[in-house]
Parts: structure tokens; C-alpha cells; sequence
């Protein structure tokens, strides 16, 4: 009876520490889509940091300790804005206060080129801007001529790296700091469509 109750015990302890780490620490996450090729690829598993924007309270989500702020360039997971059951991923191309401006597929920020090597082009056809109502009235353009857009307080625009292929804040808006989970650091498997292992992606640091 004692070895039954010490083993439960243990199990418990596991189990508090498991939602603790998941819950302040780190949390892992796959990769379903090719949104953000070829800095992540599709079936890549991740680790996100989820303490270095800060540590908040579970079901609350009140920052209880502020450590540092998203940057850009920084490969972010939040919840998803039209619904934020789902887990998205992107890259933090618009800070608080920034001007967005898309012009034939180039990001301005504050009127300056964005140096953006990462990014990647898989349609050479370029849509013309238009107006229509994406997520709020301040927000129109197609997918390769956009704003300009002013980043409210306390949001951020994210972008996928494979630009012609992600459903970002181009199409739905921008991103609350509440929604945002953290950051992606590394990838600690990582597997193909045919579930063939890839090996060179193991522990590759994501940038």
C-alpha cells in the first residue's frame, strides 16, 4: 500500500511540474503548414520560450513579471485572431507605433526598406492594391501591394516567411501582446510528408 501511494505520489509531482514547465517555461509545437519555409518546414517540431516576453498567470492571462518586449525579426507563436484556440506562427515584421507599407511585394517600415533575407517567392504574379475590408476599416490592400498601416499600441504585424503562401496579419490584422505564447528557439525533430526522419534538422537553432 505504501509503495501504491509513493507511486502515485510521484506521478502527481511529475504531472504539477510537466503543467509548470508547459505553463511558464517552454511548450512545444509542430509545424502543419509551409507558411514559414524555408526558416521552418512543414512537420518540424519546436520548442517556443514562453517566459522571455514575460511571465503571465494561466486562464488570466496577466503579466505578472515583464522581462522584454517581441522584436522584430523574432519568430513568434500567438493566438490566432479570428479564433484564438488556434496556435499560429510568424515572424514579427511590425512593432507598436511602426507604419506597414507593401509595395509590389517589398515591406516598408517607416518609410525604410526591410532588410529581410529570410523571406521567400513562390508566385511571380503581383496583385494590385485594392480596397476591401480585411479585418477593420483602417486595413485594405492585396497580398502584394498593402497599406499603409499604423500598428496600434500594444499589437505587432506579423508575417510568414514564404510570402506568397501565408494567411498573415495582411489578411486578418494585427496581433494583442496578451495573445502572443512566445518565441520559437529550436527545432528538436523534425520528419517529411513520407514521415522520413530529418536528422540535419535536429536542434537547428531557428532564426
Amino acid at each position: 500500500m505504501k509503495k501504491t501511494l509513493k507511486f502515485i505520489k510521484s506521478i502527481v509531482i511529475a504531472l504539477i511540474i510537466a503543467l509548470i514547465i508547459r505553463a511558464f517555461i517552454v511548450q512545444a509545437f509542430r509545424i502543419p503548414s509551409s507558411s514559414m519555409e524555408n526558416s521552418l518546414l512543414i512537420g518540424d517540431h519546436i520548442m517556443v520560450c514562453k517566459f522571455i516576453y514575460g511571465v503571465r498567470l494561466p486562464v488570466l492571462n496577466v503579466k505578472i513579471i515583464p522581462i522584454s518586449k517581441p522584436k522584430r525579426g523574432d519568430i513568434i507563436v500567438f493566438k490566432w485572431p479570428p479564433n484564438p484556440k488556434v496556435a499560429f506562427i510568424k515572424r514579427c515584421i511590425g512593432l507598436p507605433g511602426d507604419e506597414i507599407k507593401i509595395v509590389n511585394k517589398t515591406v516598408y517600415v517607416n518609410g525604410k526598406l526591410l532588410i529581410d533575407p529570410y523571406t521567400k517567392f513562390i508566385d511571380p504574379h503581383i496583385y494590385p492594391y485594392y480596397t476591401t475590408n480585411v479585418s477593420a476599416d483602417t486595413i485594405s490592400g492585396s497580398r502584394d501591394n498593402f497599406g499603409p498601416v499604423k500598428v496600434p499600441p500594444h499589437h505587432y504585424f506579423m508575417m510568414g516567411d514564404n510570402r506568397d503562401n501565408s494567411l498573415d496579419s495582411r489578411y486578418w490584422g494585427f496581433v494583442p501582446e496578451k495573445d502572443i505564447l512566445g518565441k520559437a528557439f529550436i527545432v528538436y525533430f523534425s520528419w517529411n510528408k513520407h514521415y522520413a526522419v530529418r536528422w540535419h534538422r535536429f536542434f537547428h537553432i531557428v532564426k
